[in-house]
């Protein structure tokens, strides 16, 4: 209960004023729902995407066959193994991204915030590009453990259709058959992936946002205009995320295809496949997955922000200035 002002009217209206003002969430309130929000926005756009995944995998894996870019690429999984095919992988597509959103974006916020409250607000604010990438680079590392299983078990079920009937069957047969080290072959690529992905995604998304918001009042920006800038700024993102992780991207698929030979390590793997690949080889599939980033990027922070906003997670900090 607020103090009285000495003024009965002056106390009703600052009662009703109070009541009228939404509490600001902190803590577990305000973190939960952040990772609620990426949880959401990373399943929604990753699960969506899932034929433009399958014709990508493809492509990275068998490219003397797929060798007609993502449209002839769609046109030769439909022709050759009916349009369900395409679906191929959308249960461990959906729950873990899932998961890694939850990390990532929960993360990202919380550590932003773990910066402030080390170095202080105005040294974070001055060197808000190492915050960035420090928070997203740390997010990213947990969310990887999070998704690193599933993901090796959607590849398995694109790259070898017959494999299994889906996620709970595919994830059960490569651990009886494997083990959980299987699960985990593909970490190395998915870290060399995502970590550099998720820097150049947070950082470039937070960049090109502000830059918008230098020319534009955000406190007199309509929700939809802001949606617009999310979408704006989520799509270069994208762009800059998925060039920067490609390379990765097609170890990740080649390693992940199939299981290693007696005896051979991950890393001795990871070479011969990168030798095999070469620079060119790496960006295979590049078109296909610039379309695919970028669109999900874009769908993502749209998504996240208005779910924020919906779960009344507006206590988070900004460092931009």
């Amino acid at each position: 209960m607020a103090a009285s002002t000495g003024s009965t009217k002056l106390d009703g209206l600052v009662q009703k004023a109070s009541a009228n003002t939404p509490e600001k969430l902190s803590g577990l309130a305000l973190y939960s729902r952040f990772a609620l929000a990426g949880a959401i926005c990373c399943s929604v756009t990753h699960g969506g995407l899932t034929p433009v995944d399958v014709v990508k995998t493809r492509i990275q894996l068998d490219p003397v066959t797929y060798n007609k870019g993502m449209i002839g690429g769609f046109r030769q999984v439909i022709k050759n193994e009916g349009y369900g095919a395409l679906a191929t992988g959308f249960g461990p597509t959906a729950a873990g991204y899932f998961l890694q959103g939850a990390f990532k974006f929960g993360g990202y916020e919380l550590f932003k915030q773990q910066c402030i409250t080390y170095f202080g607000y105005e040294t974070a604010s001055n060197n808000r590009t190492a915050v960035y990438l420090a928070s997203s680079a740390l997010a990213e590392f947990f969310a990887d453990i999070a998704l690193c299983p599933l993901e090796a078990t959607r590849i398995r079920l694109v790259s070898q259709p017959t494999f299994a009937s889906g996620l709970l069957s595919g994830f059960g047969k490569i651990y009886k058959q494997e083990g959980v080290g299987a699960f985990y072959s593909g970490f190395g690529p998915i870290l060399f992936k995502q970590v550099p992905y998720t820097m150049a995604k947070f950082v470039v998304y937070e960049k090109v946002a502000e830059a918008v918001y230098q020319r534009v009042d955000k406190s007199k920006t309509s929700d939809g205009m802001q949606t617009v800038i999310n979408l704006g700024s989520g799509l270069m993102a994208g762009f800059a995320a998925a060039l920067v992780s490609q390379p990765a991207d097609t170890m990740l698929s080649k390693i992940n295809k199939t299981k290693g030979l007696p005896g051979e390590g991950t890393t001795s793997r990871l070479i011969k496949i990168a030798k095999e690949l070469g620079l060119r080889g790496s960006y295979t599939g590049i078109g296909a997955r610039l379309f695919m980033v970028g669109t999900l990027t874009a769908g993502q922070f749209a998504i996240y922000g208005d779910i924020k906003k919906f779960l009344g997670a507006t206590g988070g900090v900004e460092i931009a200035k």
